[in-house]
């Protein structure tokens, strides 16, 4: 331990992609800084594993916000600048192109926002002003913190498109790559993902999720940082207002001037428990009104889903479907909250990985479908029963999207299954809720002076969005003295 008491300048509690930008960011400035990590892999939310000798990834279908080489102006840019990689070490390749598809209507779009209004004055040819209305009048990301805690991107999107399809079908994207929150999302988020999806697109690096992790973790390790694998956190115990120790689970104490967790706001909370006791005193000693909310289930989202991996003998190009990403539905209605029953295959995701323009193919051909799931009764599943509906829902999803791509079942030499139980297992993430909880804290504050909250459930979504969560609050709070 240093002279100064602590054993580090600032702990992370997780390696996921926020965690690890704040990371780098640190150990730029010559901070002691240590990231604690429970598993034995790195990514959080945004991994890989290997099964059978075959990589799979998680998480990552795609990169938002592309930018042309050079361009430091917006998210991908800025990322890059301050965690200082260069354009070419990403190696990102952009989306040949992608779709929403309602039942047997389609709209096609690209990174250029001009193929989208084309085929929106197609199919809805009295809306298309409309629709450039509200990019006009979209607010920038530097407007983002006048807009106010809550509001809806649903009512926005109402203001301007007057026709519920076609709002259905620009929202469905933007629900399924960033909401927490049933039936809608938050304002600040929708504009973030609406300029990040139609007006900046889909890229993907070369090698998937795996190449970023890499240029990631050595980043953080060149510059001195410490990363502890198999160290998850068991406690925080205060002292008044702040974080007096980190307990780990093996039993080990350890001490920091600054700690940001990117466990999530629900799950930094149960790290609290000492705390509970005289949380109530203590939040009312507060005069700034930055305090914990209640630990109580409502902190937790509830949105998680269920994603089938398909491994094919042959690229899907060769069966005729060149589409990177297809955002489907083909109930009546579109319903974006937790399903009744294991999964709701009337929507979701399908995204083949290879179909970006890569001069070479990059990856095993492989076809990944994501649908709505529902935690609860995964976990009430009995081990057996469990593999049994795993196997029920691969066949009933593969099945449902029959409709949006060439059928590819005979050429599948391999598949798996993750659920919502996977995703806790595997992230922590109370209700295995990807998206974290509905109400986020834009500024990392958690009402402790020393703690802070950066990834998810501090609103920004996506993996350039989980880098600039964590490029911020490293900025913001852990390196001010």
């Amino acid at each position: 331990m240093s002279d100064s008491g602590f054993d580090y300048d600032a702990i992370i509690i997780g390696a996921g992609m926020s965690g690890l930008a704040a990371g780098i960011r640190l150990a730029m400035y010559d901070q002691r800084v240590c990231i604690l990590e429970r598993h034995t892999t790195i990514g959080g939310l945004n991994s890989f594993y290997r099964l059978d000798g075959r990589n799979y990834d998680v998480g990552l279908h795609a990169l938002t916000n592309y930018v042309s080489k050079g361009d430091r102006r917006r998210p991908l840019g800025k990322v890059l600048k301050q965690l200082r990689f260069s354009w070419d070490e990403f190696q990102l390749r952009q989306q040949k192109g992608s779709q929403i598809a309602f039942g047997d209507v389609r709209l096609n779009f690209t990174n250029d926002i001009q193929r989208l209004t084309a085929d929106v004055a197609d199919h809805f040819p009295r809306h298309v002003d409309q629709l450039k209305q509200l990019i006009e009048e979209l607010p920038e990301y530097e407007d983002l913190e006048s807009i106010p805690d809550g509001a809806s991107g649903r009512e926005f999107v109402a203001r301007y498109i007057r026709d519920p399809m076609l709002a259905e079908m620009l929202l469905a994207p933007l629900l399924y790559y960033g909401s927490a929150r049933e039936q809608d999302i938050d304002l600040d988020q929708f504009v973030i993902l609406f300029r990040s999806i139609y007006l900046e697109g889909f890229c993907r690096p070369r090698e998937g999720v795996r190449l970023i992790l890499r240029l990631l973790t050595r980043r953080y390790k060149q510059l001195g940082g410490e990363l502890r694998l198999r160290c998850g956190v068991k406690a925080l115990h205060t002292t008044g207002d702040s974080v007096e120790q980190v307990e780990l689970d093996s039993g080990e104490v350890l001490r920091a001037k600054r700690i940001a967790s990117s466990a999530g706001w629900a799950e930094t909370r149960e790290l609290l428990r000492d705390r509970q006791q005289h949380s109530n005193a203590l939040d009312e000693a507060r005069s700034d009104g930055n305090v914990l909310p209640p630990l109580d289930d409502r902190s937790a989202g509830v949105l998680s889903f269920v994603e089938t991996l398909s491994v094919l003998d042959r690229p899907i190009a060769e069966l005729g479907h060149d589409a990177t990403i297809i955002f489907f539905n083909n109930g009546e209605h579109f319903d974006w909250r937790r399903p009744v029953d294991l999964v709701d295959p009337r929507s979701g995701v399908i995204c083949c990985p290879e179909n970006f323009e890569f001069e070479q193919p990059t990856e095993m051909p492989m076809v990944r479908v994501t649908c709505l799931a529902n935690f609860d009764r995964w976990q009430e599943l009995a081990r057996e029963e469990y593999l049994t509906q795993k196997d029920h829902w691969y066949e009933q999803i593969i099945t449902t999207i029959k409709p949006f791509v060439p059928d590819f079942e005979r050429h599948v030499v391999a598949h798996d299954m993750f659920t919502p139980t996977t995703i806790k297992r595997f992230t922590g993430h109370l209700n295995g809720a990807v998206y974290g909880a509905p109400r986020k804290q834009r500024d990392g504050r958690t009402g402790l002076a020393n703690l802070f909250i950066c990834g998810t459930d501090q609103g920004f979504v996506g993996i350039i969005g989980t880098l600039v969560s964590g490029v911020s609050i490293a900025n913001q709070h852990l390196l001010v003295d």
